[in-house]
């Protein structure tokens, strides 16, 4: 079976628009909290322990509401513990609340207690992270 020239090129096209996406993570700074309800997006309902609260700007009035992120971390942040706090790994979690500016919220996604030991020591306290949007398990 022959693979014409165009779908070779659309191929070829899809597979670097593919890289670009992964190579192109967003960056920011991530803290963890411990009550998960109620939550902006979801009340009193249990999401489970894989969640996060996003800042007012990607939380963007609820439109980032049950999307899944992929964060990893990068590197101890300004006013977190010393050292590489970076246990390597990274975490899929829900957005399901909003960490907001005017509650006194300073990091980008606020990790859940248990997502943030996934990806870093917990006595950091604040990281650098990257994180992209991700299909939820």
């Amino acid at each position: 079976m022959a693979i014409s020239r165009r779908s070779s090129m659309l191929l070829v096209m899809a597979l670097v628009l593919g890289t670009v996406s992964l190579a192109t993570a967003a960056s920011g700074v991530a803290t963890f909290y411990t009550q998960y309800t109620p939550s902006a997006c979801y009340g009193n309902r249990n999401m489970g322990n894989m969640v996060a609260a996003a800042n007012d700007r990607l939380y963007n009035n609820g439109a980032v509401c049950g999307r899944c992120y992929a964060v990893k971390c990068a590197g101890a942040a300004a006013g977190g513990g010393g050292g590489n706090p970076c246990t390597g790994a990274s975490v899929t979690v829900k957005m399901v609340d909003n960490c907001a500016s005017s509650d006194g919220c300073t990091s980008t996604i606020d990790l859940s207690r248990e997502a943030f030991a996934k990806i870093a020591n917990l006595d950091a306290g604040v990281i650098r992270i990257t994180y992209n949007p991700t299909v939820c398990p």
